[in-house]
């Protein structure tokens, strides 16, 4: 079954728990005249609305690419995601401006033992229900799916702490109604902000993860002729749908027709692995007899600067006394051009002859 089948699957299961949840839990909320769980059900009403988001996102996310949107439509479910965390923030401030009505003016609720029941068997339903719509997510790398699992795990936190003050007013007439009603509203607020962060950082960019970008260079430098990755870049236009570029270092002497089979085929590997559509440059080395002294003279001097982080790329261009290197410079070091200008006045030292062209790499991955 595709991806998004099965995220449409696991919303509708979604959409029925709920819903089942909500009837019943208004229910007892009205009888018992108490805030608190039927706050709780209008909770589980915003994930029902949750889950038809979260369908809708993946009908749109799983259009085909087309002329306007060439890299596919998988960026919806960022959108979608936002507006998810939208309602349950919502929902949050209403279910705090209620609990502060509560508080101000109480209204002594009435349990009953079947009600008691009731909210117990939801609080079960709740977690184990939040813990398989999760394991899905995963599984299928959706935001939205992780983000409900999650959100129904808490709501069986606060459905048990519901059931506790149920059994405390119930077994000591002791009435907490207000007090908890806005503890869930404060939690579901929390939740709410927690997943707009998580999903803006995710549409701003966030540095991809180390583990599958080793994997990545792995992948590449295993192919015989290849003496080094570097500038991997990831971007992700979805889910399912990431583009990727990098450099490989080759032997000076390789003919085009050499560097297209060995292009070619890293970049079938790399698709045929991980789905990535990759492109690839291609840096010449020329670092042996007189070139290879002006490099080991160029990383003595880059020792002495702890926020330089990597050099790759080094040529020299004989014929026209050019020297060409990248340097990868720490994001925390604040004057970037001014250790550049003084490791190019060093090399000006030792090989005056020489014009350098340097080019600041950012440290995009691991």
């Amino acid at each position: 079954m595709g991806r998004n089948k099965i995220i449409i699957r696991t919303s509708i299961k979604g959409i029925i728990v709920n819903l089942a949840l909500v009837a019943f839990k208004a229910a007892v909320g009205f009888f018992a005249n108490s805030i608190a769980i039927i706050l709780d059900a209008v909770n589980n009403l915003t994930d029902a609305f949750s889950s038809i988001i979260t369908i809708v996102g993946a009908k749109l996310s799983g259009r085909a690419p087309d002329k306007k949107h060439p890299y596919g439509h998988g960026r919806t479910e960022y959108i979608t995601a936002v507006i998810i965390a939208e309602i349950v923030l919502l929902a949050g401030v209403i279910a705090g401006k209620e609990s502060l009505d509560k508080i101000i003016h109480p209204v002594k609720p009435e349990y009953s033992p079947v009600s008691l029941v009731i909210i117990g068997v939801a609080v079960l339903v709740k977690f184990f229900f939040g813990r398989y719509v999760k394991n899905v997510g995963k599984k299928v790398k959706s935001g939205n799916l992780i983000a409900s699992g999650q959100d129904a795990f808490m709501d069986s936190v606060l459905s048990f702490t519901t059931l506790v003050a149920a059994l405390i007013n119930f077994f000591t007439g002791l009435a907490l109604e207000g007090w908890l009603g806005l503890i869930i509203a404060v939690f579901i607020v929390k939740t709410a902000i927690e997943m707009l962060m998580e999903t803006f950082t995710t549409m701003v960019g966030v540095r991809a993860d180390k583990e599958f970008s080793d994997k990545i260079k792995e992948s590449i430098a295993s192919f015989e002729g290849v003496q080094g990755p570097y500038d991997l870049n990831l971007h992700s236009y979805g889910p399912e749908k990431t583009v990727a570029s990098a450099n490989i270092q080759v032997p000076n002497a390789m003919t085009a027709e050499e560097i297209h089979i060995l292009t070619r085929n890293i970049e079938y590997a790399v698709f045929a692995q991980y789905g990535i559509v990759l492109t690839l440059g291609i840096y010449a080395a020329n670092d042996e007899g007189e070139f290879g002294e002006m490099k080991r003279a160029l990383e003595e001097i880059l020792k002495d600067y702890k926020t330089v982080l990597q050099m790759h790329g080094f040529y020299v261009e004989k014929a026209k006394n050019n020297c060409y290197f990248d340097l990868i410079i720490d994001f925390d070091e604040k004057d970037k051009e001014g250790i550049k200008n003084e490791i190019v006045a060093k090399m000006k030292e030792k090989y005056s002859a020489y014009n350098y062209y340097v080019i600041l790499d950012s440290d995009i991955t691991d």
